[in-house]
């Protein structure tokens, strides 16, 4: 299904040097045959149990099997970084002979130290003619990235890579990490388009459920987010001060973020307001910065909306005065239908409105009337809707996330809110949302 996709890519089927693997392989329609044995002595000893003359005369006859029906032909040499240095010479020899396109280095299990491996592929290369050389790098002690690197280095035009590092056991090495070190550190090309580098990411996150760690380089949440004060500072003064300059957040489709918490800094917290519209004072400044660590020290990250009204706290009943939405009371109630129903008594731009709406259980009836109640002038749109953490016990505290937006004018916010009440902590985090985006909006007007 694959092959017949069309796509602008040389489609690969991975085969064992047997003739009913690479005939499945050919019968799919690839362009490209990876033929593969083990070449290691334990790996010969214990799963293959073949002479290697058998190893060497199959290895050729396979690779002139594909070469027979018109493919392109790849041979990995399987565990090749614990294999003798003689015979990986002989067998690359062989399948040269025979009509080998390219050939593969990998570290099967993720032993090979970079500087070794650089050795290893520069030796390879070396006694190479006609060629091309490729590695295959596992992340067993976390080198998978860094020994593609040296295999590049040591003349290897082609490295193998998996999207988000998935793989066997540790991975194996990574996209993303690979190809913006190939191209912002080395110079070199690539046909990878790196816009869409986190996009990517997070699709194949999103399908393999293997989520993606806040702090990994490139595609993380936070690779370009900055909260301690020397760095948000320097950033917002020059962005290379803190950041690696050669790589841009925009050129690999992420967004720079200033993070406000424990570490924040008085820059980052007048320039946050600012984007706001407020314009505090020296030691309303201070009080607000107080206050965001204070948050911060509780394990808290400090949304927008949290900023927003700790600094109308602070600043006084001015600045209370535009919150939009203000929550008077909340009822709920459900019954032997998934149907539930909502009620809503709010202060909507000064005005007291009552509202009821339905929805498929209680959170989605109360966010329902929420919307509802604030009439056909405002629209707002729920773009994001997740719990991130839940504490343990029958009394569990449920941290609910939401972004909305604003079809008209394309901006964008998100708040949250912690409570035991999980229909609570949801209206909570959208009337926070919600107050913010219509800040904005009356800032546009």
């Amino acid at each position: 299904m694959v092959a017949a996709e069309g796509l602008a890519a040389d489609v690969c089927g991975l085969s064992r040097i047997i003739r009913k693997d690479i005939d499945a392989s050919l019968d799919a329609g690839v362009d490209m045959v990876h033929v593969f044995v083990s070449t290691s002595d334990i790996q010969i000893q214990h799963t293959i149990k073949k002479s290697r003359e058998e190893i060497v005369a199959q290895s050729v006859d396979a690779v002139e099997y594909v070469k027979d029906h018109g493919r392109i032909c790849l041979f990995s040499a399987m565990d090749a970084t614990r294999s003798p240095l003689p015979f990986l010479k002989e067998i690359f020899g062989a399948v040269e002979e025979a009509g080998c396109d390219i050939i593969n280095i990998p570290d099967t299990v993720g032993v090979a130290i970079p500087t070794t491996f650089y050795h290893l592929v520069k030796e390879i290369c070396h006694t190479t003619k006609k060629m091309v050389v490729d590695v295959h790098c596992h992340n067993d002690f976390g080198l998978a990235v860094a020994n593609n690197l040296a295999a590049f280095e040591a003349g290897a035009r082609e490295v193998q890579v998996s999207a988000n590092g998935l793989g066997e056991r540790a991975g194996n090495a990574n996209l993303a990490e690979t190809v913006m070190c190939l191209h912002s550190m080395y110079g070199a090309v690539t046909s990878i388009k790196t816009p869409y580098l986190v996009e990517t990411a997070k699709l194949v996150e999103r399908l393999s459920e293997v989520r993606i760690s806040r702090t990994a380089p490139i595609v993380g949440e936070n690779a370009f987010a900055h909260e301690s004060g020397i760095h948000s500072h320097g950033v917002l003064e020059r962005t290379d001060t803190f950041e690696p300059g050669i790589m841009t957040p925009e050129m690999v489709g992420h967004k720079r973020r200033i993070v406000l918490g424990k570490h924040t800094g008085k820059h980052a917290v007048k320039q946050s307001l600012s984007e706001m519209g407020y314009a505090p004072d020296e030691s309303q400044l201070q009080e607000i910065l107080g206050r965001v660590k204070d948050l911060g020290d509780k394990g808290k990250a400090v949304t927008s909306a949290d900023l927003q009204t700790i600094a109308e706290v602070v600043i006084g009943e001015l600045a209370r005065e535009k919150q939009a939405v203000i929550l008077k009371e909340l009822a709920v109630m459900t019954g032997s239908t998934l149907t539930s129903t909502a009620t809503i008594r709010a202060v909507v731009r000064g005005e007291e409105k009552v509202l009821a709406d339905i929805g498929v259980g209680p959170v989605d009836a109360a966010l329902n009337a929420v919307r509802g109640i604030l009439g056909k002038e405002t629209s707002v749109k729920i773009s994001d809707f997740r719990i991130e953490a839940i504490t343990g016990g029958s009394d569990a505290l449920a941290e609910v996330v939401i972004g909305v937006e604003n079809g008209r004018l394309g901006r964008k916010v998100t708040a949250r809110s912690a409570r035991e009440d999980i229909v609570m902590a949801s209206v909570e985090a959208l009337i926070n949302a919600i107050n913010r985006l219509m800040l904005l909006e009356e800032e546009e007007i």
